[in-house]
């Protein structure tokens, strides 16, 4: 059994712990609210966030980051990704100098630019060789309740990529190993984006031809990004890349998806943010990632007609609109 720490037990961070104890790890989680750990350890729920779900009882929850942290093998950092730097600077000093850190966020630093893995080596010193995401098409829920699910683990480091495959391999969740770092992070956090979109486009009541249109030029605004950044254009295809895309612009499990939806339906941003505990990623990340293409001289529409929604200077239906009114251009270039 590996020790491993999950710091975040959010949806995603709680249910990807599910897994690892499924595949044979003594599992500490760590949570920013005593009362939820201690609902965790009583009665083996999170009733915030997966209620309803039984959790193994090799996950023990703790309030306190030192003892979560102390004598771990693998570091898995689950929180929001514009709450990764404060968190990590109280953090940092009580991660284990050997510990492998795995970031299962998707997102890109406001004002930084930084990707996920940028920060964590920023803040812990730890070099590539070290440092890990995992991705992919993983809705919360339907991972937690064991549905079948397959995930890419990339490393720059193979062999760590292979190490850390059979740490998480259970018999419902599959992971691939991959070495685009940089590819599996900006697909992670582009579909973020792009499901926003999609979730507008279908709460203005429009059909799936629309919806599809919005997907694959997401697709292709991700893969122009990608490459102006060094990735490897077929990781857009895999499962970080097309895999996630679909499964967060159709799943009325997404937090995205669902976000833009209340949008195109009319709700503000403040208003929808209100209504929920549950973070949407791409709503912070828009801005980042289309202040991110202008650096690198990448158009990226899509998401930059979703950054002037979200600051509030464009409607529902000019997002929409203008895509379609954008002048006429071949499909590959």
């Amino acid at each position: 059994m590996a020790k491993t720490a999950v710091l975040g037990a959010g949806s995603w961070g709680t249910a990807f712990s599910m897994v690892l104890a499924d595949a044979g790890n003594d599992v500490h989680l760590w949570g920013r609210r005593k009362e939820v750990c201690d609902a965790i350890n009583q009665t083996r729920e999170n009733p915030d966030y997966l209620p309803g779900i039984l959790l193994p009882e090799t996950i023990k929850a703790s309030h306190d980051p030192a003892f979560v942290l102390a004598d771990a093998e693998f570091v898995v950092l689950a929180v929001p990704s514009q709450q990764l730097r404060a968190n990590l600077r109280e953090w940092a000093r009580h991660i284990p100098a050997d510990a492998v850190v795995v970031s299962l966020m998707k997102g890109v630093e406001l004002g930084t630019h930084l990707r996920m893995s940028e920060v964590i080596a920023e803040l812990t010193g730890a070099g590539p060789e070290r440092i890990a995401v995992v991705t992919g098409p993983n809705l919360a829920r339907e991972i937690a309740q064991r549905e079948p699910a397959a995930a890419v683990v990339a490393c720059v480091d193979e062999s760590v990529a292979q190490r850390l495959q059979s740490w998480c391999h259970t018999p419902a969740f599959r992971p691939y190993t991959n070495t685009d770092v940089v590819g599996c992070e900006l697909a992670g956090t582009t579909k973020n984006v792009i499901a926003l979109a999609v979730g507008v486009a279908d709460g203005l009541g429009f059909g799936d031809n629309a919806k599809a249109s919005v997907i694959t030029r997401g697709l292709a605004e991700t893969a122009r990004l990608g490459l102006a950044m060094g990735a490897d254009p077929m990781t857009m295809m895999g499962l970080a890349g097309m895999g996630d895309l679909v499964a967060t612009c159709s799943s009325p499990l997404s937090r995205n998806r669902t976000f833009g939806e209340k949008l195109g339906r009319g709700m503000t941003v403040d208003e929808i943010v209100a209504s929920t505990r549950q973070v949407a990623e791409g709503v912070k990340s828009s801005d980042s990632v289309s202040e991110l293409a202008r650096l690198h001289g990448v158009d990226m529409p899509i998401v930059e007609q979703v950054a002037a929604l979200i600051r509030g200077e464009a409607t529902p239906k000019e997002l929409v609109t203008m895509l379609v009114a954008r002048s006429p251009k071949p499909e590959i270039r």
